[in-house]
């Protein structure tokens, strides 16, 4: 029931709140996370770094993708154009007996990403363990 007080004539309700009750919670609250804020223990992350390969590549072919979607294959600085198909067979012939060859794939800013997955999915099924995204623009 809302207090009245009694001044004059009628009686008035007190249209005030009572902050005591709001003061009394927050004191409460700041008191549990001053004591248990020094009892939480900082995580860490252990971020990998670039520099934690087990071993170099020995070989390293890198696939272009143009802007017109052709593909090259740049193997001991010579270039070979080359479709999709043929790129699973000349990488294989590229490798020869060197199973530490990594395979680096270069796109055009303006191909469509789908290109790109195409190449990947193929060089991945085709058993190239090492596959990976060059983060500079083709010449």
């Amino acid at each position: 029931m809302p207090a009245v007080s009694s001044r004059g004539r009628g009686r008035r309700a007190v249209s005030e709140i009572n902050m005591v009750p709001f003061i009394d919670v927050m004191l409460v609250l700041l008191i549990i996370f001053m004591v248990t804020a020094p009892m939480i223990t900082p995580s860490l992350i252990d971020l990998p770094s670039v520099g934690k390969a087990n071993k170099q590549p020995d070989q390293v072919l890198q696939v272009v993708i143009r802007k017109d979607a052709a593909l090259e294959l740049v193997a001991d600085g010579q270039t070979r154009p080359l479709a999709l198909n043929a790129i699973v067979q000349a990488v294989r012939q590229a490798q020869g007996a060197q199973a530490n060859t990594a395979v680096v794939i270069s796109a055009d800013r303006s191909v469509a990403y789908e290109q790109v997955v195409k190449v990947m999915d193929s060089l991945q099924r085709a058993g190239v363990q090492r596959v990976g995204l060059s983060v500079q623009l083709a010449p």
